[in-house]
């Protein structure tokens, strides 16, 4: 049978749907949601959420609205304490998750920020489900809906820690091996999310400036390296002649074939081929 997760009826908060999300995702056993404010329904529940006036994880209650609770949480938050220390996520994951997305959510639910209004945020993104709802039945199919939707936003997180490990590793060889060679730029085989795990290893003061890597759809591409992790700037640019021209523009002002584009920024060109792409920027003295 099934375990029964109970919460509250009626319009929903990103703090209640994120904590079902958590709980759909990380746990093993199968979970039915049942939404209410009945005690007597509350008290037959295996977890209840965001109501029931009760703290006590080790009867699985996650409630911040009672006076007698004065911690930082929201059920989310609650939640996602009672994953990690029952086991269920491990450290890394319980960081990245809390950083990008439960802290934000503890904080606008508990009223320490407000969503700037006009700016998406993941509890505007939730509300936005209680819109058009008039029944129960209504209320419970949008707190379904926006559950999946908050499933996917934390089965991302999890994906991208899982390959942080494997990218840290394939980054470290790459700058150590661009060390080796007295290259400017790093050469990856394919592509992985690069710019956080460079910056973790000293990218700030590393001597590359470009990143070449394929595409998903085989064509190669050099990256103008940010100085700092979130910049916009580049070390080093790639060419302003280049800035915004595409396909036979492009190599037209290089000289070299198989040209895509470059980005009016001066951040990024693509090539259909490692050779032409590597050709091109060395015609432009870029590598070294």
């Amino acid at each position: 049978m099934p375990m029964i997760v109970a919460t509250h009826n009626g319009p929903f908060h990103a703090d209640d749907v994120l904590a079902w999300a958590l709980l759909r995702q990380f746990m093993e056993e199968d979970l039915e949601l049942i939404r209410t404010r009945d005690a007597n329904r509350l008290n037959e529940a295996d977890i209840v959420i965001d109501v029931g006036g009760e703290y006590d994880p080790q009867r699985r209650r996650f409630d911040h609205h009672q006076h007698s609770y004065q911690g930082p949480y929201s059920s989310a938050g609650m939640v996602l304490e009672w994953l990690l220390n029952s086991g269920r996520i491990q450290a890394v994951l319980h960081a990245e998750l809390r950083e990008q997305l439960v802290s934000y959510v503890d904080d606008v639910d508990n009223g320490r920020v407000a969503p700037t209004l006009g700016v998406p945020c993941f509890p505007s993104l939730v509300g936005s489900y209680n819109l058009g709802c008039k029944s129960p039945e209504d209320f419970k199919q949008a707190f379904l809906r926006a559950g999946q939707m908050a499933e996917d936003c934390v089965k991302g997180i999890a994906c991208g820690v899982a390959e942080m490990a494997i990218t840290a590793e394939v980054v470290r060889t790459a700058m150590m091996e661009a060390e080796r060679l007295q290259r400017n730029y790093l050469l990856l085989d394919e592509y992985v999310k690069w710019k956080r795990a460079y910056f973790e290893m000293g990218g700030d003061t590393h001597p590359t400036e470009f990143v070449l890597h394929p595409g998903t759809d085989g064509s190669w591409r050099a990256v103008a390296i940010p100085p700092e992790l979130g910049s916009f700037a580049q070390k080093q640019p790639l060419p302003e002649s280049w800035a915004g021209l595409r396909d036979s523009e492009l190599a037209a002002e290089t000289g070299v074939p198989g040209a895509r584009f470059c980005h009016k920024n001066r951040f990024i060109a693509v090539w259909e081929t490692k050779e032409q792409l590597v050709r091109a920027l060395k015609q432009a003295n870029l590598l070294r």
